[in-house]
């Protein structure tokens, strides 16, 4: 097998030069990248403005609406049998070799084999792929009548969030996404080949169903030193290999993730395929119980209480995201005590590095099948496409020991879109999408990768006819909280597993300023606007605000103010979560990352900062956990500990003013019981002046949790008063802040001093007397020290205090 990467020489061109803007028109061909898209090879011409800047976004919408062309000349020799193989094409491409067309596709999501054997030249070959509008199926769908319910990318099998969504863009776009090759051979090749995984009584279990095109050849599949052979049998061959006592993989936290190279020979070298495996056991526990139905991974017979992240594409335009870019937001997330990451069913199934990334770091994999928040059509033509997506990316990703389960959709059920988002009259009569969650793709899996668990939907509760949001059953998604109420109402939901919950929060300042360049920043500037997708989500982020602060007047405090708020509601729900284990066995924020600078829900924005919601995220997530819970027979202290040991501890509860005095003080040995949470009420918890009073609560560890009677706006802040002393310390500064007065969620702001600073914790809270060292990596001693004031120091008593 030779194989021949075609990723240089490509040029880029309209197909109809008359609707590009004259200024461009003139300039084109230009060079184009592969992998990559037609608006970075139009900004890496410098023809057009950074799109993810000011307003420029819908200055470039008409990128998306015409057709473009690549065009690449090469050089190959003739052989028996050669194909094209494209990794991805994005998406209404029509393909021709030496003038002769060879296909045309619809799936960004598929990966493409065309034989091209009578058509390749021996010396000189020009390919080209024409890509029409990725908006022309939808036009075309709505002359043709169908109701606008049926979104954009309902009609057209490609990333949905190109179209926009309440965190991203309108960039619509087109290209060579994945790379493209030219794979010739003579008598064989091997086609797909089906690894199973599984571990029982000690021993690694192998079985790997090869396909072969092409003559009959004998197959070879060696792992671990243990070998097998077969001959295939109408091209196709089955093996079966048993390792004795393989070490097993395991989820962070659990053990090691040691992975196995499995290879595959076709013939004494003719084809090989190779890949990193691993060996355990998964399983996902859905028995129903006394209290419902559960939603436990268990992996290796071990239950894994998942502190879990949601993923949407890194970026707008994916052939930026290399695994560089990977393993720095993997890494975010892995020192955010994360060990489960969700790829969200309305961008892609990710690339081979990122499933790379989980498997050598122990993140377990939630993969969504691309169905979000919309019915989609059940025609035959997009049934088909949808079946050979699935298996196509099934098979793919089949050999990744961190991929845990496959979700059939996100928020398509019946219950939630019909009722609550009124599809049932809309979609008149017409398929909606349940054939696939309860037929394509459960087949898909069951035919493909029959070891690996299938779920229909998230939310989904067990059955098509039960509630789609039940806390009792399965998965919910909590949504209440930021489109209507507070995020204290968390705390009434005994939730199984939560798969979404979430509160937005402005990126951070140096983002921000980089991003939007209004003469007056304000929430409400044009280009502010512009990078604040959610519908009303201005007005969601002020009543969100107002049961806890009251909304300042200038931006720097809002900045502020929504970033600590967003904060806030990570914490509170994470740890009410936590504290109902094991009833409650995961919680999934919404969301990590973002794709651009945007107000949104990620705990990193952008440019890749964390921000001060990514500290709160590391403490709620962090393996054992202390907290305060109210209950129906009051106040609680609470532990957590995700190991399942038993976690005996002292914990000392203390009622103090804010001047330090101790108040009421109260002893209590707490013990976890398996992963099952430790609590003892507090008996300290009346306070005699709730607006000056709070609770602090120790462990013999030292791990610490507060408890406030009031919220922030009516508690008798005083002005922060810190005496600051810094050092310089290896490649960092040590930043020494000393507490005069009770200080609450004190920041180092970092980024606002330079763009690569950060700092090493955030939202530290002192009593009078106490100290933080907070280390700053990213800047020099002699930038930071004289910044180390307002409004790069900032604290929960700078939004209420008054001086």
């Amino acid at each position: 097998m030779a194989k021949q990467e075609l990723s240089d020489g490509w040029v880029l061109e309209a197909v109809e030069p008359g609707r590009v803007p004259e200024e461009i028109r003139e300039a084109l061909p230009v060079a184009a990248a592969v992998p990559g898209t037609v608006t970075t090879d139009l900004l890496a011409a410098g023809l057009v403005p950074d799109p993810y800047l000011d307003e420029n976004e819908q200055r470039l919408d008409w990128i998306g609406r015409q057709a473009w062309r690549y065009r690449c000349r090469f050089t190959a020799a003739t052989a028996a049998h050669s194909d094209l193989v494209f990794d991805g094409l994005d998406t209404l491409a029509r393909i021709e070799l030496n003038g002769h067309e060879i296909a045309s596709t619809a799936n960004m999501h598929r990966r493409y084999r065309f034989d091209v054997t009578g058509l390749l030249l021996d010396g000189d070959n020009e390919l080209v792929v024409e890509f029409a509008s990725p908006w022309g199926p939808s036009e075309q769908a709505y002359a043709d009548g169908w109701p606008d319910v049926y979104s954009p990318h309902t009609h057209i099998r490609k990333m949905a969030c190109n179209f926009g969504w309440d965190w991203g863009p309108v960039l619509v776009t087109s290209g060579i996404w994945r790379s493209v090759r030219l794979e010739q051979w003579a008598d064989a090749r091997l086609g797909a080949v089906r690894p199973q995984v599984t571990v029982a009584d000690g021993k690694g279990q192998v079985i790997v169903d090869v396909e072969v095109v092409g003559a009959d050849q004998a197959v070879t599949a060696r792992v671990a030193g243990v070998e097998a052979t077969a001959h295939t049998a109408n091209g196709t061959a089955h093996l079966e290999l048993t390792v004795a006592d393989p070490e097993l993989w395991w989820p962070v936290g659990y053990g090691e993730q040691p992975l196995y190279e499995l290879e595959v020979e076709l013939a004494h070298g003719v084809d090989t395929w190779t890949r990193k495996i691993g060996f355990r056991s998964l399983e996902v526990d859905t028995v129903p119980d006394a209290d419902g139905i559960p939603f436990v991974f268990v992996v290796n017979g071990r239950p894994i209480p998942v502190r879990g992240v949601n993923w949407i594409p890194d970026d707008c335009f994916l052939p930026r995201v290399d695994r560089a870019r990977i393993d720095r937001r993997l890494d975010q997330a892995l020192r955010a005590n994360v060990n489960l990451v969700r790829v969200w069913g309305g961008g892609v199934y990710e690339s081979d590095e990122f499933y790379q990334a989980c498997d050598e770091t122990g993140l377990l994999v939630w993969q969504d099948f691309l169905f979000a928040v919309a019915p989609y059509p059940e025609t035959p033509e997009m049934m088909a496409e949808i079946d050979a997506e699935a298996r196509d990316n099934v098979e793919r990703l089949m050999s990744h020991p961190s991929l845990a389960l496959w979700n059939g959709n996100n928020e398509n059920w019946l219950g939630w879109g019909f009722e609550d988002w009124d599809w049932k009259g809309r979609v008149a009569g017409r398929g909606w999408g349940s054939t696939y969650y309860l037929e394509t793709l459960p087949t898909a899996v069951a035919d493909v990768d029959p070891a690996r668990y299938y779920w229909p939907g998230s939310p989904y509760s067990g059955s098509p006819e039960a509630f789609y949001n039940d806390s009792s059953k399965g998965l919910v998604h909590l949504w209440d909280a930021w489109n209507e109420k507070d995020y204290a109402v968390y705390r009434d939901y005994p939730a199984r597993f939560v798969a979404e919950f979430g509160w937005q929060g402005p990126m951070t300042m140096s983002t921000l300023t980089r991003a939007v360049h209004d003469d007056v920043l304000a929430p409400d500037s044009p280009a502010m606007l512009n990078h604040q997708k959610a519908g009303d989500g201005n007005g969601k982020l002020e009543r969100g605000l107002a049961p806890h602060f009251d909304l300042p007047e200038r931006f720097d405090d809002w900045h502020w103010a929504m970033q600590l708020n967003q904060a806030r509601a990570f914490q509170l729900g994470i740890e009410y979560f936590r504290s109902l284990q094991p009833l409650n066995m995961g919680a999934i924020i919404w969301q990590l990352n973002d794709c651009w600078p945007v107000v949104s829900w990620a705990v990193v924005d952008g440019d890749e900062r964390l921000k001060p919601a990514w500290y709160a995220l590391r403490s709620s997530y962090r393996p054992r956990l202390l907290t305060f819970q109210p209950g129906p027979d009051g106040l609680a202290v609470v532990t957590v500990d995700d190991s399942g040991a038993d976690w005996a501890t002292d914990v000392r509860v203390r009622r103090i003013d804010r001047d330090g005095t101790v108040l009421a003080e109260q002893s209590v040995k707490l013990s976890t019981d398996g992963l099952a949470a430790a609590r003892a009420l507090v008996e300290v918890a009346e306070p005699g002046d709730p607006m000056r009073e709070l609770l602090v609560a120790e462990t013999s560890e030292g791990d610490r949790a507060f408890w406030y009677f009031v919220e922030d706006k009516d508690f008798a802040y005083q002005p922060a008063e810190l005496d600051i002393a810094t050092a310089d310390v290896d490649d960092a500064v040590d930043v020494t802040v000393t507490a005069r007065t009770f200080v609450r969620d004190l920041a180092v702001l970092a980024d606002r001093v330079a763009p690569a600073a950060e700092a090493d914790q955030m939202l530290v809270t002192l009593l009078p007397g106490e100290s933080a060292v907070i280390r700053v990596r990213g800047v020099a001693r002699a930038e930071l020290e004289p910044a180390l004031t307002y409004p790069v120091v900032r604290s929960a008593n700078d939004l209420v205090a008054k001086d």
